[in-house]
């Protein structure tokens, strides 16, 4: 009998699939446990060697705490709306639903070569309609509810409703748009029905508003912050400009704080949490209010600093804020327009990042100190951002190292207030100093000072105390055709809910993907996009008449919507009447573990805690934390091939040949490259078209060597390994256990397709352990202590491994393990069996085909994991160095339970000691119980 991967593998993956082995159910007496992957995007390239790491992870954890005792929850799907699809429709006309499907098809079958335990039955679609039913659904609970302060959490609107009937809402307490005029309970009830919508619209928890957002003319759509790099769209690299647009935004700053003490509830990794902790940005101290001179408007700033309120310089605006174009002078309109039209080329990220160039113009006009009353200098400058704070600074140069470098470059004064000196920079300490210059605040510290300027601004009302986040209300609303249709119409420009009865509205057929001529969202060309509120359902344009029909929303949701909750539609997914039922939410309760990569720190794992907490208190969900314990795993590189061209010319040096040429460093497929990095220079010739004519410098052996580095795996640089290709001449069961063995799961860590034989090896040498050529050679035998001890350090150090994740060196320990087996001739059931399960999570199909030759008709995944025994463990004898005047002679197997005088007795009795004396007697006979015996004379 050989072993035979791609047989076995075909075989085991056959027998899972038709007896649904990892079907789970959602009522069981076990403990529950549920495992989940960050669902993947199929994207038409497929699976590398990089994506798998995660989900191998996941699935050892899988396997192994199903037979520890626990019901699993281990789902698989995809987040199949996105981008890539659109892009591809635009380029050929192919719908994107053809495209997500051929692609699923793809994933799904690599996915099952790799052997996952994934309970299919549960598998979910972000663009299937019976799912994104309730992601539409969502929405309008959002849009129907309101976040009350009083009791720190979301609402039906209804009952904010009820308060401006009694009281108006002169004492709510919400979070809602700044500025909103109050009124009377007599007034609400006097107001329209259009009134009163427009009210409410700016108190829930989703709204619409002009919002600066980042615009893509190219592709057509507004980006979210994190599909920006470097000023232009990460999906094809196109420039991204800043501009105002009426969209959907999510109050996700009600949820700020909870953000933030919710991290201190969940087991991630500290670097996670500080991630997060950093966007939501909270800051403590206060808001302050600037007149303006010759004008009635007033600029409020936020600050950390109040203390130094007498330093303040100048301020500055971000070029976007609403004051700027209506305070700025006619001298200097020209520049700032121009400032303007520059910065909104630049994403807000960039803005943040650069804190080396210093931009800003001055808008002529002065604000007035508050208690002062001298006049201040408006600028805008770049540095400030108008969705963070109140989009203006006060700039105090003393004290805050930009403010210093912009106040010297633009040459201006600057005041100090501090016993500092400030000749050289700044000094941006909140201790170690006292102030000057500062009125009633001379003499004081920080601490002292900024509680009294709180006072004294509060007393002439220009100011309060205030905590303030840098954590901003996410827009929501994408001009994009591959993604969830709004649930929403629009009577006389206010937008309307449609009831969850008449859910899902489906994402309509169009002729084109493209925005329309007049700038409208893909949707804008769908002539089937009307809802009909009399037969509650979609009609024709042409029918619109703003009595019973009416136009529906051109916009669809971004990608992170349908992402946002996913976790709970896996716990009951063939529900119709909800996302999913009480019992299943109750029973599962919330993720376990989590695994995915820490790109998704400050988008979707954001996201998704606003989203379970707002579900939970509406009552929908049972947990305040969607993901309990969260592990990102690194990343696994490709090694790059580079060859060199020279300049101007089709002929390529070979590396070791490269003197003072100029050449061009070039990617080439790694395909092409064998392992002593020598080129296949016909291949690499027939590899693409411009390289037909190429021409080579060879070294001394008549070879091209190419150079390597180590970074992503990306079909871009020609770097990937496909995972099939691995599993077709190893087996996938090497692939699982060779991804572990890479390196500690959280770490970046480099392929190295040489290294993956050694891992082929040793389940060639596990096998023999079972099988020869003539069959099995396990017998009943009552295995030695040796073979104990090798099985239970096994056992030990893998459950402490698995537990802890550090799947790596459990890889090492079956090394070891196996290795003191053969040595020991061990072919012993009561070994064997449990070894085939300590085994199992990490190479699961050679231990089902092993435990099935053990006799066994079930799967080994339903068997229970060995116990570890420490009495395997404890050394009940000691073999012991026997010495002659200090030299051993020879050693000695005893028991450790002898005493000293037993020792003694049975080594003079050996005859190996007889003919090192012969015949004296030793004149001392030193023993040390358990460590060396030594006669001397």
């Amino acid at each position: 009998m050989k072993y035979n991967p791609n047989e076995i593998e075909a075989k085991w993956q056959k027998f899972w699939k038709e007896n649904q082995t990892f079907k789970t159910d959602n009522i069981s007496d076990k403990p529950k446990y549920y495992v989940l992957d960050m669902f993947p995007y199929p994207s038409g390239a497929g699976l590398h060697v990089g994506h798998p790491l995660g989900y191998i992870a996941s699935d050892i954890f899988a396997r192994y705490k199903r037979q520890r005792g626990f019901n699993v929850l281990h789902p698989q799907g995809y987040d199949s709306f996105g981008l890539p699809a659109e892009q591809y429709a635009i380029q050929t006309g192919q719908h994107p639903a053809i495209t997500t499907e051929e692609n699923i098809s793809k994933y799904r079958e690599q996915l099952d070569r790799i052997g996952f335990s994934f309970d299919w039955s549960r598998e979910v679609r972000t663009s299937n309609a019976d799912y994104y039913k309730h992601t539409q659904w969502i929405f309008t609970q959002l849009f129907d509810a309101w976040y009350n302060k009083e009791s720190n959490q979301a609402e039906k609107i209804e009952t904010l409703v009820a308060l401006f009937e009694q009281s108006g809402n002169a004492n709510v307490q919400a979070v809602s748009d700044e500025g909103i005029n109050l009124f009377t309970a007599d007034q609400w009830n006097q107001f329209s029905v259009e009134e009163k919508e427009l009210m409410l619209l700016k108190y829930r928890m989703t709204y619409l508003a002009e919002t600066e957002v980042n615009w893509c003319p190219a592709l057509g759509t507004v980006l979210a912050n994190d599909e920006i790099k470097d000023g232009l769209s990460e999906r094809g690299g196109h420039p991204v400009v800043r501009k105002k647009m009426k969209q959907w935004s999510m109050r996700i700053s009600a949820y700020a704080e909870r953000l933030l003490q919710g991290l201190e509830s969940i087991d991630w990794t500290e670097s996670i949490k500080e991630s997060q902790r950093n966007w939501i940005g909270k800051s403590v101290g206060a808001s302050v209010v600037f007149n303006l001179k010759e004008s009635d408007d007033t600029i409020e700033v936020f600050t950390t600093r109040p203390d130094t309120i007498f330093g303040v310089s100048f301020m500055t605006l971000a070029p976007e804020h609403d004051l700027v174009l209506k305070i700025t002078t006619d001298e200097q309109r020209a520049a700032v327009e121009e400032y303007i039209e520059a910065t909104a080329k630049r994403s807000e990220r960039d803005r943040m990042a650069d804190v080396k160039t210093i931009s800003g113009v001055f808008t002529g006009a002065y604000a007035e100190h508050p208690f002062t009353k001298e006049a201040i200098e408006i600028w805008i400058g770049d540095y400030v951002l108008a969705g963070y704070g109140t989009g203006a600074v006060m700039a105090v140069p003393a004290g805050d190292t930009r403010d210093y470098a912009f106040a010297n470059h633009f040459d201006i004064a600057i005041k100090n207030i501090f016993n500092q000196d400030i000749s050289e920079e700044a000094y941006a300490e909140k201790d170690g100093f006292v102030l000057e210059n500062s009125d009633f605040l001379n003499g004081m510290n920080c601490k002292e000072a900024t509680k009294k300027a709180i006072e004294e601004l509060e007393a002439i009302g220009q100011g309060k105390g205030k905590v303030n986040y840098r954590l901003r209300d996410a827009v929501f609303s994408r001009q994009r055709y591959w993604g969830e249709p709004f649930p929403v119409y629009y009577v006389d420009g206010l937008p309307k809910m449609i009831e969850q009865k008449h859910l899902p509205i489906l994402l309509p057929e169009v002729e084109k993907y493209l925005p329309t001529e007049d700038g409208q969202p893909p949707l804008g060309n769908a002539a089937v996009w009307a809802w009909d509120t009399v037969n509650n359902c979609v009609v024709e344009n042409s029918l619109i008449d703003g009595k019973t029909v009416f136009p529906l929303e051109l916009n669809t949701m971004p990608g992170w919507a349908g992402s946002s909750w996913y976790w709970m539609r896996y716990m009951d997914p063939q529900n119709t009447e909800a996302f999913a039922s009480k019992e299943a939410l109750n029973y599962w309760q919330n993720v376990d573990l989590y695994i995915g990569g820490s790109e998704h720190a400050t988008g979707h794992l954001l996201y998704s805690r606003f989203w379970n907490k707002f579900l939970k208190d509406l009552n929908y969900a049972p947990t305040e934390e969607p993901f309990q314990k969260l592990i990102n795993q690194g990343m696994i590189l490709g090694t790059s091939a580079f060859v060199y061209r020279i300049e101007g010319t089709n002929t390529f040096v070979s590396k070791d040949m490269i003197t003072d040429q100029k050449v061009q460093k070039l990617y080439a497929y790694v395909g092409l490259v064998n392992s002593s990095s020598e080129l296949d220079m016909e291949g690499f010739k027939a590899w693409r078209p411009d390289y037909a004519t190429a021409e080579f410098v060879l070294n001394a052996n008549g070879k091209y060597v190419v150079g390597h580095e180590v970074e992503k795996m990306s079909k871009s640089y020609y770097n990937v390994v496909n995972p099939d290709d691995i599993c077709e001449e190893y087996g996938a069961d090497t692939l699982r256990l060779y991804e572990m063995f890479l390196g500690p799961l959280e770490q970046a860590k480099p392929w190295n397709t040489a290294g993956i034989s050694g891992v082929a090896g040793f389940l060639k040498k596990l096998w023999k352990l079972y099988a020869d050529d003539n069959g099995v050679v396990v017998v009943d035998e009552e295995p030695t202590k040796d073979m104990y001890k090798s099985l239970h350090k096994t056992i030990k150090k893998v459950i402490e491994d698995i537990e802890n994740f550090s799947f790596n060196t459990s890889v090492s320990q079956f090394m070891i393990c196996v290795n003191e087996l053969s040595q020991q001739k061990c072919n012993h059931r009561a070994i064997l069996e449990p070894l085939a399960i300590v085994v199992s999570p990490y190479a699961p199909h050679i231990a089902e085909e092993l435990w099935s030759m053990l006799g066994h008709k079930e799967s080994i995944a339903d068997a229970e994991f060995p116990e570890f025994k420490q009495e395997y463990l404890v050394e009940s004898s000691k073999e012991y160095p026997v010495s002659f005047n200090g030299k051993m002679r020879f050693k000695i197997e005893l028991p450790l339970d002898l005493t000293e005088e037993q020792i003694k007795e049975i080594v003079l009795a050996d005859e190996r000691t007889q003919a090192q004396l012969q015949g004296r007697e030793p004149k001392k006979v030193i023993i040390v119980p358990g460590k060396i015996i030594n006669l001397v004379g």
